[in-house]
């Protein structure tokens, strides 16, 4: 069994080898493999991958025991292209991270930290007309995707003295964390109830573009918009005109629009010159980009591929193999 890690995954080869001592080999292999065949012929049907994205553009892939998701998005997989006998899981331990992303997000906007600077030479005029800040408390964020970010960005939130707003769906146990529970499927309330509104739900038909002119206009003309799921849940000219003209307050956008899918390729983040607008901070896709965050989720995967080499039952399976055992026939 070799376990294949794809693209940006190969930045922790060393890290996964460690992990699994002498017991597999781990090789990694450059971003073009996570969408051409180039290197196919090196994958056995024993084997596992590990990449954020996997397509072969609708022509099948070669069979292999386990294709595991480095992160908790699922949406870069080409499902259709995989063989019925591939697995798929995925992981998590990104939420906290991202909720304190989060807070950092609303807090600086509330609390506008560049504006009470000074330097010596300044600071006798700048404390005689110190501005007044913002600040959290009585706000009301509201979370778009209650999952694992969206319950664990409601926990910190409720700490600052802050109202959490969310749809009523499957809240279960987290019930107890939502001060607002809008009905299921009015998300214009949701929109007009939201100080910050914070969009961590994944990208799926249903949720695409489910942000455009109309749901935007129906949001506070001071309101923040945080979105650290996918760029593709709002209408980029839509969110680029809002932002432009005022709609709304502002927007905080650490996922984007154009992603590069090579090692060398340059692409653009997004078509609209979001960067050039004064209410709009932005960061590369970093929210859950911490220090700590490898080596959680690299002992989960490593973890699974002892399980995968075993044969025994996979943890975080989103897609079963068709076999009941790997290697089997069911």
């Amino acid at each position: 069994m070799k376990v294949f890690l794809l693209g940006d995954a190969g930045r922790q080869a060393d890290r996964l080898s460690g992990l699994l001592g002498q017991q597999v080999d781990v090789v990694a292999l450059p971003r073009e493999a996570t969408s051409t065949d180039r290197f196919d012929a090196q994958i056995g049907p024993d084997d596992a991958i590990v990449s954020l994205r996997f397509s072969r553009g609708g022509a099948p892939a070669p069979r292999f025991a386990l294709l595991h998701v480095p992160g908790a998005g699922l949406d870069g997989i080409d499902f259709a292209s995989l063989d019925a006998d591939t697995a798929v899981c995925n992981v998590f331990e990104h939420e906290g991270p991202i909720a304190e992303y989060v807070l950092w997000a609303m807090l600086r906007h509330a609390l506008r930290p560049e504006r009470m600077a000074f330097t010596a030479e300044s600071w006798s005029d700048v404390y005689r007309a110190r501005p007044p800040h913002g600040e959290l408390a009585g706000r009301c964020v509201g979370i778009f995707g209650f999952g694992r970010i969206g319950r664990a960005i409601a926990v910190r939130a409720r700490a600052l003295g802050m109202r959490v707003a969310t749809l009523d769906r499957s809240l279960g146990e987290a019930a107890d964390l939502v001060d607002l529970r809008v009905p299921r499927d009015d998300l214009p309330a949701l929109l007009r109830a939201s100080d910050y509104l914070v969009l961590c739900a994944p990208l799926n038909d249903t949720t695409r573009s489910c942000l455009g002119a109309t749901e935007l206009a129906a949001m506070k003309r001071d309101a923040v918009l945080i979105n650290v799921s996918r760029a593709e849940l709002v209408e980029e000219g839509a969110l680029y005109r809002a932002l432009a003209d005022g709609t709304i307050g502002g927007a905080v956008l650490d996922v984007w629009y154009g992603y590069p899918s090579g090692t060398d390729d340059r692409v653009a983040p997004a078509t609209q010159p979001f960067l050039e607008l004064s209410n709009v901070v932005a960061t590369a896709h970093s929210s859950a980009w911490t220090h700590a965050l490898p080596e959680r989720r690299y002992r989960v995967i490593a973890d699974n591929l002892l399980r995968l080499r075993a044969g025994t039952p996979l943890v975080n399976e989103v897609r079963p193999a068709r076999a009941t055992t790997h290697g089997a026939p069911s």
